[in-house]
């Protein structure tokens, strides 16, 4: 999605609230500011654009083609139109009149900004900035009471309303579920923090697309047996606050729930994955989470992005039978502790088919190789991935390395059978140069023979010429290839070590099925 709108400025009651609390006004707004950022990264684009231009090539007539189209196909052109673009389209001729309010609506709020609001200029100080949201948040009013429905798609990014935002919101929510609202976004553009959403949420039996941001989730405790989302396909939660037994009961009230993406978890400890429809479940800076899948026989990509935690963070991941699940990524020795069925992988397990999870094609992995510990770990979770094809890591610097393990380690660590029978491709990322990344990938092309490409990408600047890291490659090709038919390319990426951009965290990347491997990218120099 776009550039957000920056947050709106405290009023000067709530900044002397939080200075009673210790906390600097201005500090937490940079904050806010930069955490609204990260959700825009991650929200789906609005179908329409007012950056959109059109162009047609003009008749030697003036006859109106356009208006002599089927009133389904003119319908049809205005839902695609930015929401003030459709109502005024009233004015080009008789057979126009009357379309706005007969086709689907499409109200995306980020429209309704000023240039200089949009960009976060304008001055003018906080009382001006606020003004300009309650201006987008009565446009919103008067267009949600104008149009009859249906709804087709709602982007609320960009509206405020102080203290009367929860009645007005929870007034929006039964508006919107009444005239059938299929795809939400919702975004709270604070202050307050933590908004509650009302439970009117609850009522929308059309949605099929809901991404929520910057809310605090009902408790769902005491509503109804009987409330559920029927139709709701895809699911974003971004920064909200919701306990794990309201997810578990979102879970269960999605029977057709396919995608679910979660960024920042809030007070959610524990993801339970019980799903007879779920395909694809994302995580982007998971934070003490624990992700158990225990019952979901249609998913097939689990992919978590970023984790942030500390050095004593113990958290889980834990696969039980999942027969279709054949994406998987980015496992962390550092942070997670990987089960199989009721097995915890540790350095010594051995392989057998209950530790194996068969249907993994795309593997990916983020190693401390200067973490003995970390690396010890690596053979053993290979074990348990039998069949991989595609094999994604990520080398991790580390400020206090542990010792560096050398090919002796290797030639130790015995037969693992995605090496030696699928592997065609591995990307290695960050490359350093070092000796325990250099033994890793010696074992590899020693030992892979299906192995048709091996890709090496180097952080940019991490070497002086491309001179310099082709020599840190040498001792490759003294090995003994046990491919016949292998490429090796090395590349210097785009970004500085630690240096990425939230963009390359991407829950549209993951959740296109279309992309057969969400981690086969590679942003060059």
């Amino acid at each position: 999605m776009g550039s957000p709108a920056p947050p709106v400025p405290m009023d000067r009651v709530t900044e002397a609230l939080f200075r009673v609390r210790g906390q600097d006004p201005q500090d937490l707004e940079a904050l806010v500011g930069r955490i609204l950022g990260y959700i825009h990264f991650v929200l789906p684009d609005p179908p329409v654009s007012r950056r959109a231009t059109l162009r047609a090539c003009l008749p030697n007539d003036d006859v109106d083609r356009v208006s002599a189209l089927p009133y389904a196909l003119l319908r049809n052109i205005v839902s695609r139109l930015p929401d003030k673009d459709a109502a005024r389209t009233a004015v080009l001729a008789t057979r126009w009149r009357g379309l706005w309010r007969s086709a689907p609506l499409v109200l995306v709020d980020s429209h309704f900004l000023t240039p200089a609001a949009a960009s976060g200029g304008g001055g003018g100080g906080g009382a001006v900035a606020r003004a300009e949201a309650r201006r987008v948040t009565a446009a919103v009013s008067r267009v949600l009471a104008a149009h009859p429905g249906p709804i087709r798609c709602v982007h609320l990014t960009c509206s405020y309303m102080d203290d009367e935002f929860p009645s007005l919101l929870a007034r929006w929510l039964q508006t919107l579920a009444f005239k059938g609202v299929q795809d939400l976004v919702l975004v709270n553009r604070p202050f307050p923090l933590a908004l509650d959403l009302p439970v009117a949420l609850f009522g929308m039996p059309a949605l099929t697309r809901l991404y929520l941001g910057f809310f605090k989730f009902p408790d769902t405790a005491g509503l109804p047996r009987t409330v559920s989302f029927p139709n709701l396909r895809e699911l974003g939660l971004c920064t909200v606050v919701i306990f794990s037994p309201d997810m578990d009961f979102v879970l269960a009230r999605s029977p057709a729930l396919e995608i679910l993406c979660i960024q920042a978890n809030l007070f959610t400890e524990r993801l339970r994955i019980v799903s007879r429809s779920l395909r694809c479940v994302q995580v982007i800076a998971a934070t003490d989470l624990d992700i158990l899948v225990a019952y979901a026989p249609h998913l097939e990509r689990l992919i978590v992005w970023s984790v942030l935690a500390n050095k004593s963070s113990s958290l889980r991941i834990k696969i039980a039978p999942a027969p279709a699940l054949s994406i998987l990524g980015y496992l962390e020795p550092e942070f997670y502790t990987l089960e199989v069925g009721n097995t915890v992988i540790k350095a010594e397990t051995r392989a057998s088919p209950t530790t194996m999870v068969p249907t993994v094609k795309i593997l990916g992995l983020k190693v401390c190789f200067g973490i003995c510990n970390d690396v010890k770990l690596l053979p053993a979770f290979l074990r348990c991935f039998p069949a991989v094809e595609r094999l994604h890591i990520e080398s991790k610097k580390t400020a206090e390395p542990t010792g560096k393990l050398n090919l002796e380690f290797w030639k130790d660590a015995g037969a693992i059978e995605c090496v030696q029978s699928h592997i065609k491709l591995m990307i290695f990322h960050n490359f350093h140069g070092d000796q325990s990344e250099l033994s890793f990938l010696h074992f590899i092309l020693e030992n892979a023979p299906m192995l048709t490409k091996l890709v090496i990408v180097y952080p940019k600047r991490t070497f002086t010429s491309v001179t310099e890291a082709n020599s840190k490659l040498e001792p490759l090709f003294a090995a003994k290839w046990a491919s016949t038919c292998c490429s090796l390319l090395l590349s210097e990426g785009a970004y500085a070590d630690g240096k990425e951009p939230l963009e390359l965290q991407s829950f549209k990347r993951g959740s296109n099925f279309s992309v057969r491997d969400p981690f086969a990218f590679i942003v060059r120099a």
